[in-house]
């Protein structure tokens, strides 16, 4: 693995070496006080986070290999990263952020930002020698690595659980993948541990409990997702960066990649974070200023799924202090209405659990949090064809129209179809 030489407690800072067992129990150390992750180390004097010459030539998040833990040779790749940053002024206005940028993550390859895992993820596994990869999911996660391992050559078994969104059930067999759905979500644990133990797969999800996040070599992925905000953004960073946060892997990784640049000297300052989640364990455990993440209840059922559990991690609460950020809990009230804005007003179609960050900004500029003048990236991590069956409700079925006299009388119901030209004013 090129670069890397080992692993290293996020916490506690103990060393561990390069063929480590990972086991999803992270830190031992740490796991009878706050469980915590591991994250990679590098044998780096003055990292760069990008080879200039590479740049203009790897058309995906690889351009960054040297801030990663395999070469681009070693890649298992379709192209992921590189999604746009777009200002979204209508909708920012609307909110109170004029200056909004949204980063379109439904635009990598499996439509969702899953990608930037799983391309690093099972390029380890196959170098590793595994034959199988497995994860336990809601959906977008086992989708990706579904597609992965097609692409590699691997059997790939998703382990999930009763009402996961058909869309993305279909798109995991399509891959050719195994589908193991479970009454019991708390019985995908033990089935995944069972596979590792026994048979040697290489398990890219959390399998032990309390969770400590996804597999470290995966989550190296995301932290190109700060590489490409700061080129974006013509080498300036924004003051805050907000995503839907679940086990905190995309949050921790951006945060991993912003402090990247830090050291470098690239950018002056790491931008806040926040985290829009459903229940509020971490609301809970920063206010508490505790490192141990506890349940936190669940007073409802989320539309937002893929973000929906009940405690966070230990690596997510991190990042969010590391950045002097916040957490802000969104529920399901227009959460529909805010996505059918985004998609009406922006031309981005975002999946439910992603258009949660831009609730949570509309909270934290109500609370005065966030200031009007601040420059704020949304980060929608997922297409909102993942989750028809959520957004789209029976009654929202197209009338037919029999005749084209009774569409013309639907159309003239509403003056701006009836212009004969676009005006600027």
């Amino acid at each position: 693995m090129s670069h890397a030489t080992g692993f290293s407690c996020i916490r506690c800072g103990t060393a561990f070496p390069l063929d480590l067992q990972i086991d999803s129990r992270g830190c031992p150390n740490c796991v009878a006080v706050a469980p915590a992750n591991l994250k990679v180390v590098y044998n780096r004097q003055k990292p760069s986070p990008y080879d200039e010459t590479q740049q203009t030539k790897l058309p995906s998040l690889w351009r960054y290999a040297d801030m990663l833990p395999c070469t681009p040779g070693e890649a298992i790749s379709l192209g992921e990263g590189l999604t746009p940053l777009l200002p979204a002024t209508v909708i920012g206005s609307a909110l109170g952020v004029p200056n909004l940028l949204i980063k379109d993550e439904g635009r990598n390859p499996t439509w969702s930002h899953k990608d930037r895992f799983s391309t690093v993820a099972v390029s380890l596994a196959r170098l590793a020698g595994a034959r199988v990869v497995a994860t336990a999911s809601s959906g977008n996660a086992g989708a990706s690595l579904a597609a992965y391992a097609a692409r590699a050559g691997l059997r790939c078994v998703v382990v999930t659980f009763a009402g996961t969104a058909g869309a993305m059930l279909a798109q995991i067999k399509k891959y050719g993948a195994e589908i193991v759905p479970l009454a019991d979500k708390s019985q995908r644990w033990p089935l995944l541990a069972a596979g590792v133990e026994r048979f040697g797969w290489f398990a890219t999800s959390p399998f032990q409990a309390p969770v400590i996040g996804s597999h470290p070599l995966g989550i190296e992925g995301y932290k190109t997702l700060a590489y490409e905000i700061f080129e974006q953004m013509n080498g300036s960073t924004p003051d805050w960066c907000v995503l839907p946060v679940c086990y905190g892997d995309a949050l921790a990784g951006l945060f991993e990649g912003f402090t990247d640049l830090l050291d470098q000297g690239k950018i002056d300052r790491v931008p806040r974070l926040a985290a829009a989640e459903i229940h509020g364990s971490l609301s809970e455990a920063l206010a508490s200023k505790t490192d141990m993440i506890t349940e936190a209840p669940a007073a409802f059922e989320t539309l937002a799924v893929s973000i929906g559990t009940t405690r966070s991690t230990f690596q997510a609460l991190r990042a969010l202090r590391l950045s002097g950020g916040t957490a802000v809990r969104v529920g399901n009230r227009g959460l529909i209405a805010l996505q059918q804005q985004l998609a009406a007003s922006e031309g981005i179609f975002a999946e439910l659990a992603s258009v949660t960050p831009l609730a949570a900004i509309e909270t934290l500029r109500r609370q005065g949090v966030i200031v009007a003048s601040d420059r704020v990236v949304a980060i929608t991590t997922a297409s909102g064809l993942k989750d028809l069956d959520r957004s789209t409700m029976p009654d929202g079925r197209q009338t037919v129209f029999e005749t084209a006299e009774g569409a013309w009388k639907h159309l003239l119901k509403d003056e701006g179809y009836c212009s004969a030209r676009y005006e600027t004013v």
